[in-house]
């Protein structure tokens, strides 16, 4: 599977940890920043790019990832067409997938271990969407409103 990831400075280490775990288990990763350490950068175009990248890409996923993981979500979430979760444990991780066919997951490097980051991402991209109706239907409702902003 191809995943596209982005971070900033909060997130770099644990990028850099995150990628390589996933290369190893046979993933494709394109990687959209941050390229090297700057404590000064700015977490939205990184998680923009990943995310526009996932829209253009059907089939792929991506990870986005900085100190608590709510702002990269929700820059993820400004790119239509992009489902973006913020997960803290495994069970939110399969259920954003399962429930929410959500294309990208958000985790926060300040607030787990390397190795519970690395099974909530694995968590997340192992998991298929339910495909049960009610989902679907909730699902296209926020499309829909996506496109045309009423309810």
């Amino acid at each position: 599977m191809r995943v596209h990831i982005g971070t900033d400075h909060a997130g770099f280490e644990l990028k850099e940890r995150v990628v390589a775990h996933l290369r190893d288990a046979g993933h494709e990763v394109v990687d959209h920043g941050a390229h090297e350490y700057d404590s000064l950068d700015d977490y939205p175009p990184f998680c923009f790019e990943a995310a526009e990248a996932v829209v253009a890409d059907p089939g792929s996923l991506g990870v986005v990832i900085g100190g608590s993981g709510n702002g990269e979500q929700m820059a993820a979430n400004c790119v239509k067409g992009v489902r973006a979760a913020l997960v803290w444990n495994e069970s939110t991780a399969r259920l954003a997938r399962e429930h929410n066919d959500a294309n990208v997951v958000s985790v926060g490097a300040r607030q787990h271990s390397v190795e519970e980051c690395l099974a909530l991402i694995d968590a997340f991209l192992e998991t298929p969407f339910s495909e049960d109706e009610r989902h679907q239907r909730r699902i296209d409702l926020m499309s829909a409103y996506e496109e045309s902003h009423r309810a």
